[in-house]
């Protein structure tokens, strides 16, 4: 059994136009959002072995203040290859995913996120794929359980155990 977080970035911040989209930073919503999601993984979710996140600063951040909130420091590894991929270049990299690793996160974009938690979670309590099922907004978190031994065969087969956002775990209004 191995167990998938996906987590979407903090809201980013929008006010300078002239700013590549991979550089935007949190906006003080995603930074009072980002620790909040953290704190409720560090309670109720399993920790990661390693976490996968992309090289976007909205992510990078995002992924910083969550470990914060954990006070651990997991293995991390920030990919480029991360960025606005889709659903499926998502899993390809996690197929990619050392089996040492139990549980691993991936810290990115959507609609990457949204398009692999739906994938992947084909049970589930039927409220959380409810929800799920509407969209993943910023800050976002799904848990999955997948039944493999092996990154390399992640597919649609998976259980999703929890998904929790800022409106559900009480931390800020959502957005998109």
């Amino acid at each position: 059994m191995k167990t998938l977080i996906l987590l979407r970035h903090a809201k980013s911040d929008w006010d300078d136009p002239e700013l590549a989209d991979h550089d935007r930073p949190l906006a003080a919503r995603g930074r009072e959002a980002a620790p909040k999601m953290g704190e409720w993984l560090k309670t109720h979710g399993p920790v990661p072995d390693l976490v996968l996140c992309s090289t976007a600063t909205r992510a990078r951040q995002t992924l910083a203040l969550a470990l914060e909130a954990w006070g651990i420091a997991p293995e991390t590894v920030f990919d480029r290859g991360l960025y606005l991929v889709g659903g499926a270049g998502v899993l390809a990299r996690l197929r990619q995913a050392p089996d040492t690793a139990a549980v691993v996160m991936v810290v990115g974009h959507n609609p990457d996120t949204e398009q692999l938690a739906r994938r992947l979670s084909t049970k589930g309590e039927s409220a959380a794929l409810a929800r799920l099922a509407g969209k993943v907004p910023t800050t976002g978190l799904a848990v999955i359980e997948l039944p493999i031994d092996r990154w390399a065969e992640a597919g649609g087969s998976g259980r999703l155990v929890a998904f929790e956002t800022p409106k559900t775990v009480g931390a800020v209004p959502e957005d998109d």
